[in-house]
């Protein structure tokens, strides 16, 4: 059998030497095809690989009658409907690791050229000016570098400069102790990066919770002297506070490989002359466009010959096909892990499942991946997925049990996680009613019933009169509609809990108007990702 593959961006020729190689595959180049000529074109083959100029809309993956690989030659995704490809079982793979090396050392190119203002420099001395005085540097000996997301580019970028005689504060969710200490980092928060740093370099996925995240506030805690890098994720740094940050003389200068909206020629941030640019250039190195043509050729081969998989970013149905009595709890399962995530202070070190009842007695395997998928993506993002989560809560510390309890708990089905970081920790449980589809039935110690929405508040607070009225007239008078609301206590006049559902997330704002209300203890803001496309009638 002949597998017919279509390169439709510009690929590494060496790097696909093996796909060259192989009889069983007839490659052809196509490249800058508009998405009606893709269209057109794509049902004739068995594979398509794309770097990040191919729009892989739905439109060309419902006409892709024969495909059953999309292959992204590089990490990000953004340029594929994954869902799209999901609902036709189309395998989506990338090649995370290829271009570990080729970003790091582009950080360190970029931390170096800004503390020698070497463009700027160049860019004098070519124009005809003799000027030392203009672009004097600083030395990075005994400098502090903040590093906010400890994966492989992080990691890797800091142990490059401590051999310069750097100190490292480092910021990750799931960085231990242990591990901050075997690599001679620091651990400390945002905020404490933000006040300590004379460097900070970014390496974080683009999240919720990411956005922004270095943004005014993180400025004004800065050192006047501060140096910001983001090789990592446009969108990350919020360029409007970045640009009054430099103007305002709160920080000193910026290097930026990426961008809120790319291309980004002729904007504020790339006419700055205090912010070095470059266009988006961490992974164009030839070692690494070859390195993931590498992976992704060796892979397609390994999918359409062999049908086995390693990078895949989605979960088709040729791989996991859950039945419909199975589907409910599979997306029951995230969004268990969704609010458990998003309600623990920290990250978790321990993380406990239990089935019950019915569950119990199935395959539950899928469940597993897709709650820990829930919990990871709260702060790793689009990087993690079915395929990858165990493998990734491993490399993250983070240890795991399964129990299976063929009691029913009070329900014929239930699903429970419990999330631990030493003295914090939360209890979730769920299970899916007939006809009232995924409800929430325990936090912690609290008996509760409440069907999951989108945005949700979930409140401590005494119990005592008024509670609910002066939380409902805030809201009101900050225009947030309340949806639902389940309130439960322990006993009269002792601890309580409030849920609401919500039409819109609040502010901080907000929260602290919350927060004013005489025994109100703690104001919690879930929002949920995933929740299932229609209700059913759960058998």
């Amino acid at each position: 059998m002949t597998y017919k593959v279509l390169v439709a961006d510009p690929i590494s020729e060496d790097g696909l030497q093996q796909l060259y190689l192989d009889n069983a595959f007839e490659v052809e180049h196509q490249t800058g095809l508009s998405e009606s000529e893709l269209i057109h074109t794509i049902s004739n083959y068995d594979a398509l690989i794309v770097r990040s100029q191919t729009q892989v809309t739905g439109a060309v993956l419902q006409a892709a009658t024969k495909l059953k690989v999309v292959a992204r030659a590089g990490v990000g995704v953004d340029n594929i409907d994954i869902d799209a490809a999901t609902k036709e079982g189309i395998i989506v793979i990338n090649a995370p690791d290829g271009n570990t090396i080729s970003a790091t050392e582009h950080s360190v190119a970029m931390l170096l050229s800004m503390a020698r203002n070497i463009p700027q420099a160049h860019a004098s001395l070519t124009n005809g000016e003799w000027d030392r005085k203009s672009f004097r540097g600083t030395e990075l000996y005994q400098k502090t570098l903040g590093v906010i997301g400890t994966g492989r580019i992080g990691i890797g970028v800091a142990k490059r400069m401590q051999s310069f005689g750097m100190r490292i504060l480092a910021f990750d969710p799931y960085l231990t102790e242990a591990q901050a200490n075997e690599l001679n980092f620091t651990r400390a928060s945002v905020e404490e990066i933000a006040e300590a740093a004379d460097f900070v370099t970014v390496h974080t996925p683009l999240t919720e919770k990411t956005r922004g995240l270095i943004n005014a506030d993180f400025f004004n805690r800065a050192k006047p002297n501060l140096h910001i890098i983001n090789v990592a994720r446009g969108g990350i740094i919020d360029e409007q506070a970045l640009i009054d940050a430099l103007n305002d003389g709160k920080i000193a200068s910026a290097a930026l490989d990426v961008f809120e909206h790319e291309p980004a020629a002729n904007t504020p941030v790339t006419q700055h002359p205090k912010i070095i640019v470059t266009p988006h250039l961490g992974a164009s190195t030839i070692e690494a466009q070859e390195k993931v043509a590498i992976s992704v050729a060796g892979e397609i081969i390994e999918i359409l010959k062999y049908q086995k998989v390693t990078h895949a970013v989605n979960a088709p149905k040729v791989i996991f096909n859950p039945s419909n009595e199975i589907q409910p709890f599979v997306d029951l399962a995230h969004i268990t892990g969704e609010i458990g995530i998003q309600l623990l202070p920290k990250a978790p070190r321990t993380m406990n499942i239990t089935y019950s009842g019915e569950l119990a007695l199935d395959d539950t395997s899928l469940m597993t991946r897709t709650l820990a998928k829930g919990v990871l993506q709260h702060d790793m993002g689009s990087h993690v997925n079915l395929i990858n989560a165990l493998m990734l809560l491993n490399e993250q510390n983070v240890t795991y049990t399964i129990e299976k309890n063929k009691n029913k708990q009070g329900f014929s089905n239930y699903i429970e996680v419990e999330l631990i970081n030493k003295d914090d920790r939360i209890k979730i449980g769920t299970t899916v009613l007939n006809g009232f589809g995924p409800r929430i039935v325990r936090i912690n110690d609290y008996a509760v019933d409440f069907k999951p929405e989108h945005y949700q508040l979930i409140i401590r607070h005494t119990d005592q009169p008024g509670m609910i009225g002066k939380t409902g007239q805030i809201l009101g008078e900050c225009d947030i509609n309340i949806a639902s609301m389940y309130v439960g206590r322990k006993q009269i006049g002792g601890r309580a809990m409030m849920i609401l559902s919500i039409d819109h997330p609040i502010n901080e704002a907000i929260q602290q108007q919350l927060l004013s209300i005489p025994g109100l203890k703690e104001v919690k803001s879930i929002t949920l990702q995933q929740l299932p496309d229609t209700e059913l009638e759960y058998e």
